[in-house]
């Protein structure tokens, strides 16, 4: 009886342990101190810039947290939970595309100056994880925004693609523990930017990611459900809102502006 009870005490031991390790699965500190130090607020906080030069003389402490994420074995990432999973990518995703920026700094004036005419930069296989080499679509595209995987529409406007017409670069990293928080208040400042979202001439003016990406809000009951659920940010009335979701308000996609994000 004894050895019974020992046995499944050490059991419900090493569940324990299994556990309080996979909801600690991964520290970004490093990636939070760099952002901290060097992703400025603009215009209230509703858009940001980076400090290249400054993230270019940290480089070293850049390359060593990729070489963190690196090193996590596909199976360890398989066992987290599911917010540490996309935080976890959300970082990664940001995190590489600064680093694919500064291997050309300054000598760029958008990422789109780092493709080709046969390859974007975000098909650039450059990313050793989980075993092979990757892209930046191959995290996006492939593990963020795949079928089933996490269905979180705001992720949109976590993921940043260096350019100023994309949502802000946060100036900390993406924990699970505050995930639902900094996704929530992600999307509200990027709706809240009049450069990029706004009402005019009585029809909605909004993002291109939205024209892109618009599937994914299909999550949210659908685009104009997602705006109207978003109206106090972008600043609508409720009449407004209604004219939304009955589908008589005009929604336009804004020209998307590819210029990096770096500080000026």
């Amino acid at each position: 009886m004894k050895t019974l009870l020992g046995s499944l005490m050490r059991s419900s031991l090493a569940l324990c342990l299994f556990w309080a390790t996979a909801a600690q699965a991964f520290d970004h500190s490093t990636w939070n101190g760099l952002l901290e130090r060097h992703v400025r607020p603009i215009r209230g906080g509703v858009a940001t810039q980076v400090d290249y030069a400054g993230m270019a003389r940290e480089r070293g402490l850049l390359k060593g947290y990729l070489d963190q994420l690196s090193a996590v074995p596909e199976a360890d990432f398989r066992r987290w939970p599911k917010k540490e999973r996309l935080a976890f990518l959300i970082n990664a995703y940001n995190a590489w595309t600064v680093e694919l920026v500064l291997s050309a700094w300054p000598k760029l004036e958008s990422i789109k100056d780092l493709g080709s005419l046969l390859s974007s930069p975000w098909k650039k296989p450059f990313i050793p994880l989980f075993g092979k080499t990757r892209s930046l679509d191959d995290i996006e595209q492939g593990m963020i925004r795949a079928k089933g995987a996490y269905d979180e529409p705001r992720i949109h406007f976590a993921v940043n693609c260096a350019s100023i017409g994309c949502p802000a670069l946060r100036p900390e990293a993406y924990t699970a523990a505050k995930l639902d928080a900094q996704l929530a208040d992600a999307t509200r400042r990027f709706l809240s930017d009049r450069t990029r979202n706004r009402s005019d001439d009585g029809k909605l003016e909004v993002s291109s990611i939205f024209k892109w990406y618009g599937e994914d809000f299909q999550l949210a009951g659908g685009l104009r459900a997602f705006l109207a659920d978003q109206g106090e940010a972008l600043g609508l009335t409720d009449d407004q809102r209604r004219s939304l979701r009955d589908g008589s308000l005009e929604i336009a996609f804004l020209p998307y502006d590819w210029r990096l994000n770096a500080v000026r």
